[in-house]
């Protein structure tokens, strides 16, 4: 239990239960705003990272306040900020800002990967003995081009 006595302009503190004051205080002041898309991405990409704003931003040498910021207020970030970011959060540029990867069209594969493309389809043990031949193959190709 904590006691607090005025006396005269000065605060007595008396804690009986013999416990330092351990509460936990928010990090700051909760948002009334609606978060942006970039905001969300990176406040997303953290977590997912395991990270927080204050350790992120250890990371990239920034304040944490600057952190909150970017995930609360629509703002430009410069290039370097996002490669930072991307860097610290282990994740694509493109993946921080939601991009999605783009699909190949169904035009004509290359021989070779249609050729892999069946070959993984085949029982594990004629797939391994089919890539033993070729990385043989590849192995004597490279030695022929470094003997010449």
């Amino acid at each position: 239990m904590l006691l607090v006595i005025l006396t005269s302009m000065q605060a007595v503190f008396n804690n009986s239960e013999k416990e330092p004051y351990t509460v936990v205080m928010p990090g700051g002041r909760p948002t009334t705003k609606e978060a942006s898309f970039l905001g969300n991405r990176i406040a997303h990409a953290r977590n997912s990272a395991g990270l927080s704003q204050n350790e992120l931003a250890e990371k990239i040498d920034i304040s944490r306040s600057l952190i909150a910021q970017w995930e609360r207020s629509a703002i430009a970030l410069k290039p370097e900020q996002l490669l930072a970011l991307s860097a610290a959060l282990h994740i694509s540029i493109d993946e921080l800002l939601g991009k999605k990867p783009t699909k190949r069209g169904n035009g004509p594969t290359g021989r070779a990967q249609k050729l892999f493309e069946d070959v993984s389809l085949l029982p594990r043990r004629k797939q391994e003995r089919i890539l033993a031949m070729v990385e043989d193959m590849l192995i004597a190709q490279a030695a022929k081009q470094k003997a010449s």
